[in-house]
């Protein structure tokens, strides 16, 4: 959400903003924005003039009733009278004038950061060389995972499509194993090294924070839908977030870091076409999430932590990945500045999302009214969130199987796995 303050005082650098984010008639959107605010804050003005004039008029009535004075009193009751049916359509309008606002702000996307990379696609992605991890291994004619997988017995895409049709999977045995030993894995190595909290939540969560987090209004058809008006959690982000959601924190206790693995579930609208053998795109999959509540000081230290935090997985693991900034027209809705990281996939011979790490600035922060406040000041400000996948388990189950294949079919196990797996060294038929 943004502070219509912040475009009041400086509407040029909000149209920058727009325009560096592909936002079309960027001008023409600022001055609708300026045109509403204007109008909102006349009406503002008119109702303070008239509840003053009411209260003035009230205690006129108390005075002309102490002289006798009949006519004046019921004259000045008139007015009163009048006032406040004035005063109650003025508040009706208020609130009509402020929804629409508040609903055209709602739709306009996090503006980038200042070192966002300008573009309009992921082609137009920078690389951040000095953040890269090790050299793709070569291998002979390396399979994609869902070969490894079907060959193996241990996956099964066509049983799923029988119970819930396409974009979901049967796992079984050991790599059934192999993914929960995935997932425990991050979740120790982000709480015992990195100082998150490991939090259950809830998977499904109500309109307001899905706002809040910025996957409503606009993102609707992204997500599924209970029959009695739930929304699947496409991403823990929006539990984690909203943990703190309406509250004043204290700022010695910021930032709060938290941690949870969860399913995920999401509609992939508009993915008709994109990937769809193997585990890639699923409507669900699992994911170890990270969200940082930090101060607006703290918020640029804390992206780059959260990144070392979720690289650190693949390092453990010994997968060759590289970092991109996201430029201006890849970066989703809260996003001030995302990196993603992406490892590599020798069965597709390419680079591969696993990560994005977020700062969403005080975007967030606005939508679910969440602010802190510091011992030497009376007021408060809002608080600044970031999210990342930490990682996504499914994907990183992906690269393990890719990148260690045998060329006998069968996957060694990765070092740092072996003691959730029973010492088990490699996955066979």
């Amino acid at each position: 959400m943004h502070d219509i303050r912040a475009i009041r005082e400086d509407a040029e650098a909000f149209t920058n903003g727009l325009k560096r984010r592909g936002v079309a008639d960027a001008q023409a959107l600022t001055n609708d924005i300026l045109d509403r605010d204007h109008g909102l804050r006349a009406l503002l003005t008119r109702l303070q003039e008239a509840q003053a004039r009411r209260n003035e008029a009230s205690k006129l009535i108390g005075q002309a009733k102490a002289k006798k004075d009949e006519a004046q009193a019921q004259s000045l009751m008139a007015e009163v009278a009048g006032l406040k049916d004035e005063i109650q359509k003025g508040e009706e309008e208020e609130r009509t004038l402020k929804k629409a606002l508040d609903d055209v702000l709602a739709a306009i996307p996090n503006l980038p950061a200042s070192d966002v990379p300008d573009g309009a696609n992921e082609n137009d992605n920078v690389e951040v060389k000095a953040r890269a991890f090790g050299t793709p291994p070569g291998k002979n004619a390396p399979k994609e995972h869902f070969d490894l997988g079907e060959k193996l017995g241990l996956m099964d895409f066509e049983r799923a499509a029988k119970v819930s049709g396409s974009r979901f999977v049967f796992l079984k045995a050991g790599l059934a194993r192999l993914e929960r030993a995935l997932g425990n894995f991050m979740l120790d190595l982000q709480t015992g090294e990195f100082g998150y909290t490991e939090m259950q939540v809830p998977l499904m969560v109500r309109d307001d924070a899905a706002f809040g987090t910025g996957q409503l209004p606009k993102f609707s058809e992204d997500l599924f839908r209970t029959t009695n008006d739930f929304w699947l959690i496409p991403t823990a982000e929006i539990s984690l977030t909203n943990f703190v959601r309406e509250e004043i924190l204290d700022d010695e206790k910021l930032p709060l870091r938290f941690t949870a693995w969860t399913p995920c579930f999401r509609s992939e609208a508009g993915a008709a076409g994109k990937d769809t053998r193997g585990m890639i795109r699923m409507h669900q999959f699992s994911k170890v999430e990270l969200v940082s509540i930090t101060t607006p000081e703290q918020s640029v230290a804390e992206h780059e932590r959260m990144t070392d935090c979720a690289q650190a997985v693949l390092k453990r693991l010994n997968l060759a990945h590289r970092v991109v900034t996201l430029c201006t027209g890849d970066m989703g809705f809260s996003a001030t500045k995302t990196y993603d990281i992406e490892v590599w996939l020798p069965g597709q011979n390419r680079f591969r999302e696993i990560s994005s790490c977020s700062n969403c600035g005080d975007f967030q922060a606005r939508r679910m009214n969440t602010r802190y406040r510091t011992k030497d000041s009376k007021g408060t400000r809002f608080v600044h969130t970031l999210n990342g996948s930490g990682l996504a388990v499914g994907r990183t189950l992906i690269a393990v199987m890719e990148n260690y294949q045998n060329d006998d079919g069968s996957i060694s196990i990765p070092d740092v796995l072996r003691p959730y797996m029973g010492g088990m060294e490699k996955i066979g038929p």
